[in-house]
């Protein structure tokens, strides 16, 4: 019983904590991520969100002005209905039975909930670094291909 005891406790059997030298991590090496740390970059990265929230509700904006009225519109004689016997039955049914002005009201609620969950997620907690990892790569592609890139504009150009 001491031998296993003696064996188990010998230093060369306890593991240690695996530590990769900052030479060797590739992450350290890589150029992008020299790149990263340049304050002009991370100002790019966030003009690219700041285009990437803009357009999103511009996107919504035109859903409600272009597609909500269409269909509420074509439900205007279920409204009126609902106005004199409003119940939960007929509200299906304008769904079930109107579906086209049924789903282009369901997208625009659920894309503007979607972008209101999105924002709020990024307002309280951070951006999540998968995203923050692509906006970098965005911004490094945009970089590589100059003027010719149409975000380059509202990303690199300098502002005066």
């Amino acid at each position: 019983m001491t031998d296993l005891n003696d064996r188990q406790n010998h230093p060369s059997n306890r593991r240690k904590p695996h530590r990769t030298p900052a030479s060797h991590d590739p992450i350290e090496r890589s150029p992008a991520n020299a790149v990263a740390k340049d304050p002009i970059f991370q100002q790019q990265v966030q003009r690219l969100h700041h285009f990437t929230v803009y357009s999103r509700w511009l996107l919504i904006a035109l859903l409600w002005v272009l597609v909500a009225p269409i269909c509420l519109w074509l439900l205007r004689s279920e409204f009126a209905l609902w106005q004199d016997y409003f119940t939960w039955t007929a509200v299906r049914y304008t769904i079930v039975y109107n579906r086209l002005p049924s789903l282009g009201l369901i997208i625009c609620i659920a894309a503007t909930v979607a972008i209101l969950i999105w924002q709020s997620r990024n307002i309280l907690w951070g951006m999540p670094q998968e995203y923050v990892e692509h906006l970098e790569e965005q911004v490094l592609q945009i970089r590589r291909q100059g003027e010719s890139h149409p975000l380059w504009r509202w990303v690199c150009q300098k502002r005066g």
